[in-house]
């Protein structure tokens, strides 16, 4: 007992280490903004991305080009101008809605974004809707995609809504009138 106090005596006046202990007890504190901001400004990044490539390939659908793109040509003009998806990847993480609006009612989309479920054994196609509309009507476009988080941990930190993989979903919406040469 008494080399026990002894020890202690000695341990409780040594005050060799007492910032590494703090170090150590702040960094993870440190490290996890510097990862969430970095987190959150590469979503930012592949948002805006996103968005350039969706307002890029819609411009054919908009000048009312004699034939129209395709589901397949227009989600791979989007993948090919965000500059972020691969084109090899762009049917597993993309997914095209194309609809024209009610004027009558103003009636948008008719139920939450639709994002590939890479979980699934599903075809995600045979729900897309892609309707090109006529002449001078309202169009709608939305597009969904999906991206793996960096830091894994982070993303799950920001509450960001993802699917079965932890992949979290971007959703771009824009509008456009078709031209009268339909």
């Amino acid at each position: 007992m008494r080399m026990l106090s002894k020890l202690w005596r000695r341990f409780r006046g040594n005050e060799r280490g007492t910032s590494t202990i703090e170090f150590v007890m702040i960094l993870p504190g440190f490290l996890a903004i510097l990862l969430v901001g970095y987190e959150s400004g590469m979503m930012m990044v592949r948002n805006v991305l996103l968005e350039r490539g969706v307002d890029l390939a819609v411009r054919d659908l908009r000048l009312g080009t004699p034939t129209p793109p395709t589901f397949e040509e227009l989600r791979t003009t989007i993948c090919r101008e965000s500059m972020l998806i691969e084109p090899e990847d762009c049917a597993d993480t993309i997914q095209v809605q194309l609809e024209p609006v009610d004027l009558a009612s103003w009636a948008t989309f008719d139920s939450p974004a639709r994002c590939i479920d890479q979980t699934a054994d599903i075809d995600p196609i045979d729900d897309t809707t892609y309707l090109g509309g006529g002449n001078n009507q309202l169009m709608l476009v939305r597009v969904c995609s999906l991206y793996r988080p960096m830091f894994a941990p982070t993303g799950w930190g920001m509450q960001m809504p993802n699917d079965g993989n932890g992949n979290y979903a971007l959703v771009v919406t824009t509008a456009f009138v078709n031209e009268p040469t339909r």
